[in-house]
């Protein structure tokens, strides 16, 4: 069928809106027709080395149009989230943990199918898509029954698709990885979307402290009203100062989502003897480096993705939550038009915006 996608043409360039070819779902595949879809950082990211063409997008909410002959848990008409893509066969997938399967990196980010097919294709060339099991920049989606989580018909769809990635990513590390308990301290470094989710978690959980690092004044404003208790404009000084005069024994945990070796040893050297540091941020660091003192005393640095999350169980709690209004991160996204997807990520890049969803 034809579609319209944003397909990235070049690595760095714009994304250009297009006619391109989708085909039928396969056996195991689930057709989408796209509602709205958020824009992540790690879209940002990979558009400056992916190989081109290529239609990226992760965070995609949608209404079921055509299911393959051995898909069973969602039928045309349902309202789905779309998350990432996993095997289902390896020991983490067969054990709950989807998101460190053996072949995650393959699925989600070769830009094919796992026998090397793309079901996206330009003038008969193929175009790498399946970008985190959907590639969601585009009015229609084939995506694999794992990718895909059925969602309550009453949920508004614009808002629902940043929870298949940003949001469980920044509360499924809170609520799955770190667990903080009552009373406990948690300092969460970036006020972005991921540290947002993350730090309304903390509130749920109970912290006592809640700290919310940042070099963004209105970041840290909003930070506030999402249930942070002290914010540190990181740009205005020595954060390490100010995160100690928070907590001087340190903090029980913390949560680094900018991707940033200098912030994630902040973050690590801010901890309290066995405190807990959970990396969530993937960013222009590509090498950490830590003092040998700062992990001896019990400390523990955990990479988390995806929140570590089961999808289909994961999400509609979190969406239980939300509809509850206990998890308010709608408040945060920008709706913009498909085709204005250009000024989306430009307000993203400068800023202007902490969540921008494209609508179709």
């Amino acid at each position: 069928m034809r579609i319209t996608a944003a397909v990235l043409e070049t690595a760095g360039g714009p994304f250009v809106l297009r006619d391109v070819d989708l085909e039928e779902p396969r056996a195991d595949e689930v057709l989408v027709r796209v509602v709205a879809t958020g824009i992540c950082g790690t879209d940002l990211e990979f558009a400056g080395f992916f190989p081109t063409p290529a239609v990226l997008g992760h965070e995609g909410a949608g209404i079921v149009e055509r299911v393959g002959s051995r898909v069973t848990s969602v039928s045309p008409g349902d309202h789905v989230a779309m998350s990432f893509t996993s095997c289902g066969a390896c020991p983490a997938c067969l054990t709950g943990s989807p998101a460190y399967c053996r072949d995650f990196d393959a699925l989600n980010f070769g830009g094919h199918r796992a026998d090397g097919s793309s079901a996206l294709s330009l003038d008969g060339t193929p175009v790498n898509g399946h970008f985190l099991g959907q590639s969601s920049f585009a009015t229609h989606v084939v995506a694999p029954e794992r990718a895909v989580v059925p969602v309550d018909a009453s949920l508004d769809l614009t808002r629902i698709g940043p929870f298949g990635c940003g949001v469980q990513t920044g509360a499924g590390g809170v609520f799955n990885v770190l667990r903080p308990g009552p009373g406990s301290s948690i300092a969460v470094f970036g006020a972005g979307a991921v540290g947002v989710a993350a730090i309304i978690a903390a509130s749920l959980s109970g912290c006592s402290v809640v700290a919310a690092v940042d070099v963004n004044p209105a970041k840290l404003e909003a930070a506030r009203s999402y249930g942070a208790t002290h914010t540190i404009d990181s740009s205005a000084g020595d954060p390490a100062t100010a995160l100690r005069e928070i907590a001087p024994d340190g903090f029980g945990f913390t949560v680094d989502t900018t991707g940033r070796q200098e912030v994630l040893r902040t973050a690590v050297e801010a901890l309290a003897p066995l405190g807990r540091c959970g990396v969530i941020g993937v960013g222009p660091s590509q090498d950490i480096s830590l003092d040998w003192r700062s992990v001896l005393n019990g400390r523990t640095v955990t990479g988390i993705i995806a929140g570590s999350s089961l999808p289909q169980v994961f999400l509609p709690r979190l969406l239980d939550l939300y509809a509850a209004g206990r998890f308010p991160v709608d408040r945060m996204m920008t709706p913009y038009p498909f085709e204005r997807i250009g000024d989306a990520i430009d307000d993203l890049r400068a800023g202007r915006t902490a969540k921008a969803v494209l609508t179709f």
